[in-house]
């Protein structure tokens, strides 16, 4: 299994505060929209976990620390999505029952078009 979903695998099951302990946190002044305490104060959170190479950024609020909580809840997110192993799809052939129903319609297209046609055929 690749080590990557193992890891994200494992860290879905840590705290906050274990999870934030594996991450690299940083600080950034976000800037945009919210005045002028957004655009000094360094409120922008990115976090680089480091067993996965996961980054997620949080930038939209005004307060360090609910962008701190906003980073790891798509971290989280972000998680789970990576240790999700899709199912294998086996492909299967269509039923009789659906074969003659779809065979069916076209013959009635087919006649539609034909009597637009005007001759009938």
């Amino acid at each position: 299994m690749d080590p990557r979903r193992e890891a994200a695998r494992r860290a879905l099951s840590l705290s906050d505060e274990a999870l934030a302990a594996e991450c690299r946190e940083e600080f950034f002044v976000a800037g945009g929209p919210g005045g002028q305490h957004r655009n000094k104060a360094a409120t922008g959170v990115r976090l680089l976990h480091r067993p996965t190479g996961l980054l997620v950024t949080a930038t939209e609020r005004r307060s360090q620390a609910q962008n701190r909580g906003a980073a790891l809840e798509r971290l989280r997110r972000r998680l789970g999505d990576l240790s999700h192993v899709p199912l294998e799809r086996r492909p299967t052939r269509p039923t009789r029952g659906s074969r003659e129903r779809r065979l069916a319609a076209k013959k009635r297209r087919g006649e539609r078009k034909a009597m637009r046609r005007g001759n009938g055929e």
